[in-house]
């Protein structure tokens, strides 16, 4: 496995001045950021048009190579909304668009290249003027969507379920579900009678949780030098 070479000071640094340009650049293009909302590479995260919100300690990871991108276009007087519900997680390459309304419920967690588009961009037979359909999409609390999964217009994606990666939504998935396929369709369901643990669970109930990750950080990257990291960066040698 390979270990983290970056000094710990540096690191840090930087997390400190990501958290920086995301208060400076990047909140400004939302209607609300609660508290404890993370964005990891910000730079690469866009978000266009309002209103865009986001609840409670949401995580938003970006990449060079893997934008995520939040645009609302509305469709109509009082149409086009994005809500990210407490305790989600949104992963590299995420696209999510929105010209009626995207409702996304606390503790959601997208795979990488989720793209989820409440309306269409053309009409079938006006291309140029029509706009298209649109109906608002809504994903209830702690769904999973996996690596590419496209959801379309007028959805419903019920508590708890699970879409498999590569999936394509264009019906209703029940909660307590797991579905997959082109179109998506259920092939299984989940116990709703177990205890599901999620993000919100392990941030609020368990306690000394951010401490001892913290800990174990300083603990890794204790011997790591700012010669090291950079003999690391310019001569990199196998087993690094």
């Amino acid at each position: 496995m390979q270990r983290e070479h970056q000094p710990i000071h540096l690191s840090r640094a930087r997390r400190a001045l990501a958290r920086a340009f995301a208060r400076h650049f990047l909140h400004p293009h939302f209607e609300r950021v609660g508290e404890g909302c993370a964005f990891e590479n910000p730079l690469f995260v866009h978000a266009v048009g309002a209103p865009i919100v986001l609840g409670e300690h949401v995580q938003i990871n970006a990449m060079l190579e893997n934008h995520v991108r939040l645009v609302v276009w509305g469709r109509a007087p009082g149409l086009g909304r994005i809500s990210i519900g407490d305790f989600s997680v949104i992963n590299p390459g995420a696209r999510i668009g929105s010209g009626c309304s995207i409702d996304i419920g606390k503790n959601a967690l997208f795979a990488s290249n989720v793209c989820i588009n409440d309306s269409d961009c053309h009409g079938h037979y006006d291309r140029v003027f029509d706009g298209g359909a649109y109906a608002p999409i809504t994903i209830e609390e702690n769904v999973w969507l996996g690596e590419g999964v496209i959801v379309c217009k007028g959805v419903t994606i019920g508590r708890n379920s699970i879409v498999g990666a590569g999936s394509i939504v264009v019906s209703d998935i029940p909660a307590n579900s797991i579905a997959v396929g082109n179109p998506a369709h259920v092939v299984s369901s989940l116990d709703p009678t177990r205890k599901f643990v999620s993000r919100s669970d392990v941030l609020t109930e368990a306690p000394g949780y951010l401490e001892d990750l913290r800990r174990l950080e300083q603990d890794l990257m204790r011997d790591n030098t700012l010669l090291g990291y950079l003999r690391y960066l310019l001569f990199p040698r196998r087993g690094d």
